[in-house]
């Protein structure tokens, strides 16, 4: 698929969604201020779909979800000026893709990028680039020569190294070794939730996905907003009984501590969910809302100690955009 076809589709897609929404009703989304710290920045694109803080590099790295796909930096100023990204990766084998989830694997120095073709989804990936001269250290491709669609969201990285891909379109996770080898293939009857409503939209299935310091991954499916919990010693899969809300369209997680994450853009709210079993259970005890409903929230990222979510969309000639400090 060339980048200017692909690049066409989508922003059509765009205009149908953006033009569902009444003008109004967004004029005065944009005019309210978040109660709470913001870092607003000028981008080369409209859609931002992950953001993480990088401490050592003491900025944000974002995805390019748009333009073909890359990786840029936000560095932060002391003033409230807004900032400037700087584009970082532009990789011209992956043109005509999206770059979506993104994380920071610290222990090896690289960053690790989930790759897609957004619309077709003929093509899923991961991609691992060095921090400090981003040269690219593995190309894996997940989709191979499936006919199967696929649609890779989100990574997740453990202690030795192996990446973990969420498949929103068909329900799996990709196993990736530290040198780029995909092994395995972790599926479950449970990913798919019982009763048609909760997988009415086929690509909004598996998504946001983070790895456990106790060995085990936890993987939300947006949809149905269930949270499941994967063990990777055995690859077991349970679904951890969530009460005290709804996760129901959930979309990136971000560990805050063993027993704290959070789900980022769940039905017009974060929620912070907590668990004191080892995530055999956990409770929604806290929620925040930007405000920004249009940008749609999709990650969040700890700075310093203070949550940050991202917003995919920019709005304006200088395509606007904004990470927003999450109190709970």
């Amino acid at each position: 698929m060339s980048p200017s076809y692909s690049s066409g589709r989508f922003y059509a897609a765009l205009f149908i969604v953006i033009s569902a929404i009444p003008i109004a009703y967004i004029i005065s989304l944009e005019r309210a201020v978040p109660s709470t710290h913001v870092f607003s920045y000028q981008s080369s694109g409209f859609f931002r779909e992950c953001a993480k803080w990088d401490d050592v590099g003491q900025r944000f790295l974002v995805s390019f979800m748009d333009g073909g796909g890359g990786v840029g930096e936000i560095v932060p100023r002391d003033s409230d000026d807004v900032l400037e990204e700087v584009t970082l990766v532009k990789d011209v084998d992956l043109a005509g893709n999206a770059s979506l989830g993104i994380t920071i694997d610290r222990e090896r120095n690289r960053l690790l990028v989930a790759v897609a073709d957004l619309l077709g989804n003929q093509y899923s990936a991961l991609a691992a680039y060095d921090l400090s001269t981003w040269r690219r250290i593995f190309l894996a491709e997940l989709s191979g020569h499936s006919k199967e669609k696929s649609f890779a969201d989100d990574v997740a990285v453990d202690a030795q190294g192996n990446a973990y891909v969420t498949d929103a379109k068909a329900s799996k996770i990709w196993k990736v070794d530290i040198n780029g080898k995909l092994v395995s293939t972790i599926k479950s009857p449970l990913f798919t939730p019982p009763g048609w409503y909760n997988n009415l939209v086929a690509l909004i299935a598996l998504n946001g996905i983070v790895y456990h310091p106790d060995g085990f991954l936890i993987v939300i499916h947006t949809f149905s907003g269930s949270l499941y919990k994967i063990d990777l010693t055995t690859n077991e899969v349970s679904v951890i009984d969530v009460s005290g809300g709804t996760l129901r369209f959930g979309d990136g997680l971000e560990l805050l501590s063993p027993t704290k994450i959070v789900v980022a853009g769940s039905l017009l709210s974060t929620k912070l969910v907590e668990s004191s079993d080892g995530w055999r259970t956990a409770s929604v005890t806290g929620w925040f809302s930007s405000g920004m409903l249009h940008r749609i929230v999709s990650a969040a990222t700890v700075k310093e100690g203070r949550v940050y979510l991202n917003h995919i969309v920019g709005f304006g000639p200088k395509k606007k955009h904004f990470l927003v400090e999450a109190v709970f």
